[in-house]
């Protein structure tokens, strides 16, 4: 296996968006392309299953 010891990224098509998806050491991140801010999870929140959680708190945070 090689490790993970750098940030790898790599774009998604979801729907008619594109984003960029980056996975590094300490969890992954997906944002809109051309956009700043997106969704982070870290993956101790991830396999403690505290993810989901995270995701609707930063989704609380973020709503108008």
């Amino acid at each position: 296996m090689t490790p993970l010891d750098k940030p790898l990224r790599r774009e998604v098509q979801i729907g008619d968006e594109s984003y960029t998806l980056t996975l590094d050491p300490e969890g992954l991140k997906l944002v809109r392309k051309g956009h700043r801010k997106g969704l982070d999870l870290r993956w101790v929140d991830l396999v403690s299953g505290d993810a989901a959680l995270a995701a609707a708190l930063q989704a609380s945070l973020e709503a108008p």
